[in-house]
This record gives structure tokens, C-alpha cells and sequence, in this order.
């Protein structure tokens, strides 16, 4: 009678474990400090202290450390990308484009954006660890499938509570799949690389039993302007790749990306049908961003059908006044 006590205890142990509900905090496209908003930075601090007192299991910052008209100089990028330190917990990062690949702009200092990508990489994913004060581990693409994609140390996953995470290389600008010299290669290399990962890491939540999964990424590819130096849709094979992966899995998915500076929850994958239905078990969260310097909470409840609800984070003193 006593062993078997014994096991069914355990057994109960096990389960809130897997079953637990947590908080995790989206945000990005910040801090946008431009010589007419100087007090950028002061206000993200503001952002981050608040995203502290909260006390969230970890936070997603999709990218856009900076504003696209600014200088793509080492100083500027670390200064921009220092506030990372003052998360309390852990802050997992993506690149976005105004790190590297709208560098070549004028008004940007006219870099080379392959160099840029390559001062991110060896800065900010030297280590298999997310940024902040107390790091999560990661298991990186570099390390995962090493025989084929060992430069792509940006994409990462990991698990909590039983839900996937993973993040995914995926910028704005149409990917990088411009005219400029370098990208098409670049951006083939990548693009490949995204979609082996996106699905081997739902195929690992299948295998693993995960309840769920969260995927970030930097672009708005359902809206996005496509640049005139744009050779085809930059983004064509990520969203097939996530309509065909999302469907095998059968699981809530949520999809967390920035881009366009403005709060937006919906459901835009749809299958392959004729006609095409919503794929509901889908969902897109788009954080806000630029002067918009807030951020958003989501809940992760295993007793809820559809997993995932949000709660906007805004900090009163960021609030601007309406204008009519």
C-alpha cells in the first residue's frame, strides 16, 4: 500500500509541472531614439521596469533595436541593444531589419549589411543563452543541426511548462531578398535555414507532447510593402511552411512578430482549401512599437481551449496625448 502511494504520488507531482499556467511579455521595434525623440531611451527603461515588477517567466524582444533612419555604427548598435542588461529575468532576442539589413542606407551610415549581420551574430548570440539578468538556456540551430547551418546561431528553442518556443530569423525590407549584391545568396542561405527549423522544432513539440507553441520572428509578412529593389516575395515559403507545420501539429500556435508599430491580434494563415478556411488554431500577435512604448503580456493557461490571451502593458508615462 505504501509503494503504490508512493507512485501515485509522484505521479501527481509530475503533472503541474507540465500543466502550470505562466506569463511571458512580447515586445519590440524599440527603443527608437531619433534626434527628434531624444527621450526614447528613457522611456523603454521606464517599459523594462515595469516588465521587471511583473516578474514574467521571460520576455521576447522580436527586434528592431533601433529606428531604420539612424546609424548602423558598433557604438550605436551596442548603446541601442544595452538596455538588454536591465531586464530583471531573461529577454530572448531576434534580429530585426534595421540591425543590418536596411544598413546600406544613407542615412544609415551606408554599411554593409553582411557585416552588420555579422557583428549581431558574434555580440549578442555568442552563447547558447538568452540576454538578462538571469539567462535561460537555449538550444541554438548552429548547435542542433551543426552539419548544415552552424552560422545561424540567432535561431533558438526551448521549452517551458510544456510549450514550444522558438524563434526565427525573419526580417522586414522582404527578407533581404533584394537586388543588392550579397543578398539573394544571403537570404537563400537563410531562408533555407528557417524552414528546416521551423520544422524540425514542431515536429520535436509533437514528438515531446507540448501542449502549444510560440513562434517569434521580426517582419510583418502579411503586410509588408515590398521594396522596388525586391527581386520575389521574401516571405512566400516561410508562410507555406507554417500553414503545413501548424496543421501536422494540430496544437494552438501562436505567432508573435512586430514590424508595423501597432497592437493587432488575429488569425491570418489559411489552408489549402478551396476555398481557403482560417486556420484557427492559429493566432498572430503583433506587438506595438517605435513611439508606441508599450508591450504585452501573455498568458499561458493550460485550462483555457485556446491557450493563449493577452493583456496590453502600457506605461501610463508613455502614453501620448490623443490628438482629434
Amino acid at each position: 500500500m505504501r509503494r503504490l502511494f508512493l507512485l501515485a504520488a509522484l505521479s501527481f507531482a509530475s503533472l503541474p509541472a507540465l500543466a502550470q499556467r505562466f506569463d511571458f511579455v512580447a515586445l519590440g521595434d524599440m527603443p527608437y531614439t531619433t534626434a527628434s525623440a531624444p527621450e526614447e531611451p528613457a522611456r523603454y527603461d521606464q517599459l523594462i521596469d515595469r516588465i521587471n515588477a511583473l516578474a514574467p517567466a521571460f520576455s521576447i524582444h522580436v527586434g528592431d533595436t533601433k529606428a531604420g533612419s539612424t546609424t548602423c555604427s558598433d557604438e550605436a548598435l551596442i548603446r541601442s541593444a544595452s538596455h538588454f542588461t536591465r531586464f530583471a529575468g531573461a529577454v530572448v532576442y531576434t534580429p530585426g531589419d534595421n540591425e543590418w539589413t536596411d544598413c546600406h542606407r544613407a542615412n544609415n551610415g551606408g554599411f554593409d549589411p553582411l557585416d552588420r549581420l555579422a557583428m549581431i551574430r558574434r555580440t549578442w548570440f555568442a552563447r547558447a543563452s538568452s540576454l538578462g539578468q538571469r539567462p535561460i538556456t537555449l538550444q541554438r540551430q548552429a548547435d542542433a543541426m551543426a552539419d548544415r547551418f552552424a552560422s545561424f546561431v540567432e535561431n533558438a528553442r526551448w521549452t517551458h511548462n510544456n510549450v514550444a518556443f522558438v524563434t526565427v530569423h525573419i526580417v522586414g525590407s522582404n527578407n533581404n531578398f533584394e537586388t543588392r549584391a550579397g543578398a539573394p545568396t544571403e537570404f537563400a542561405a537563410r531562408d533555407a535555414a528557417n524552414q528546416a527549423w521551423l520544422a524540425d522544432s514542431l515536429a520535436r513539440a509533437t514528438q515531446d507532447g507540448a501542449i502549444g507553441a510560440v513562434i517569434a520572428f521580426q517582419a510583418d509578412m502579411w503586410e509588408e510593402r515590398t521594396p522596388p529593389e525586391s527581386l520575389q516575395n521574401g516571405f512566400a515559403r516561410t508562410i507555406e511552411t507554417l500553414r503545413r507545420e501548424a496543421a501536422r501539429f494540430g496544437k494552438p500556435v501562436l505567432l508573435v512578430h512586430g514590424d508595423a508599430h501597432r497592437l493587432r491580434i488575429d488569425q491570418p494563415l489559411r489552408d489549402g482549401g478551396r476555398p481557403p478556411r482560417t486556420m484557427e488554431n492559429v493566432t498572430r500577435l503583433m506587438v506595438m512599437g517605435a513611439q508606441e512604448v508599450h508591450a504585452v503580456r501573455v498568458t499561458v493557461d493550460p485550462a483555457e481551449p485556446g491557450l493563449f490571451s493577452f493583456t496590453p502593458l502600457r506605461v501610463p508615462e508613455n502614453l501620448a496625448a490623443p490628438r482629434f
